[in-house]
């Protein structure tokens, strides 16, 4: 297997619980380096985890013995370090959301065309296994016809110093926990969606987006229901609604690799639990990074940032927008 030499550029929390050890565990990485804007913020990183500490992005990607980058930092600053990486001829896996908005998202995708370089977005939960038990449980005729997909992903407020209230860094529902639906209804409905409505509810205080809902149909009249929020009670789950019955995933979009999902299939008069396996999907989705670079496939994996991005600008385009009485935090 081709090893890969792969440098992190940032250190936000979800690189150093997850995704970093799970780049230690795939076979065919190798950890380089880990990259802060001080060497202050770097160094205990790298002594953690027995790779280099480098003071400055630009650095990072001056280096020759680099292959590809881990990108952990806000949505608002990866359109230049993405741009910058792949100048640069490095593949990126990119936290989501991967852009502002569609303009940006498709600036980087023609730099990864015409550098024929690898972009991803780090949507792991697409790699989880207990959706395979689902699309099998389908494909078995279990809940008959597909008629709805619905999905809720919230949380309730968070401190009010969290970068997700930064509109600036990116912040807001819509490209955190709303992604994460969006993400999910393309798995099941396919990536021929439109948005047919949504509504959007804004912090006075800070501009971002609180919480929401959204329709979304493919072109054979199935639709999605989506809701979302940072100021809810905590809901982490989708179902797949048929005319037989319906398939309700419990923890659907941040299962952690020790944990194991459930799943609940329901029919009239009749009801069954499934228990899946415990799966890390960093690791997955990290092994597809690594099979993308070596085969030279880049393709798929464009098609489908640039489509989730062109759903969550159009929600943004479609939405009812109300400005919240009172600000969350004071």
């Amino acid at each position: 297997m081709k090893s890969i030499r792969i440098g992190v550029m940032g250190a936000a929390n979800i690189a150093q619980k997850s995704v970093i050890p799970a780049i230690q565990a795939t076979p065919g990485f190798e950890l380089v380096a880990i990259a802060s804007r001080t060497l202050e913020k770097a160094m205990p990183l790298a002594q953690r985890f027995n790779c280099e500490a480098i003071e400055g992005y630009d650095t990072l990607l001056n280096r020759s013995d680099i292959d590809a980058i881990y990108m952990p930092l806000p949505t608002g600053i990866h359109l230049e370090w993405v741009l910058k990486t792949l100048d640069a001829g490095k593949h990126v896996l990119v936290e989501k959301s991967l852009a502002m908005n569609y303009a940006e998202a498709q600036q980087m995708i023609a730099k990864a065309e015409e550098k024929q370089l690898v972009l991803m977005e780090n949507f792991m939960f697409w790699f989880h296994s207990q959706h395979g038990v689902v699309q099998n449980l389908m494909e078995q005729g279990e809940i008959g016809e597909l008629r709805q997909f619905r999905a809720q992903f919230g949380f309730p407020k968070l401190a009010a110093t969290n970068f997700r209230y930064v509109k600036a860094d990116g912040g807001g529902a819509i490209l955190d926990t709303a992604a994460y639906t969006v993400k999910g209804a393309q798995m099941y409905l396919g990536f021929d969606l439109e948005v047919a409505g949504a509504q959007i509810s804004i912090d006075p205080k800070t501009g971002v987006d609180l919480f929401g809902c959204a329709t979304l149909v493919n072109k054979q009249g199935v639709s999605a229901q989506l809701s979302w929020g940072f100021d809810n009670y905590y809901q982490n789950n989708y179902e797949v609604w048929g005319n037989k019955g319906k398939i309700t995933a419990e923890r659907a979009f941040s299962p952690q690799p020790t944990f194991t999902p459930k799943l609940v299939l329901e029919q009239q008069d009749f009801r069954r639990e499934y228990t899946v396996p415990a799966d890390n999907h960093f690791i997955k989705i990290l092994g597809q990074f690594h099979k993308n670079i070596s085969e030279g496939t880049y393709q798929s994996a464009l098609q489908e940032i640039g489509n989730q991005s062109k759903l969550l600008t159009q929600i943004w385009d479609k939405a009812i927008i109300t400005t919240l009485a009172k600000p969350l935090h004071g």
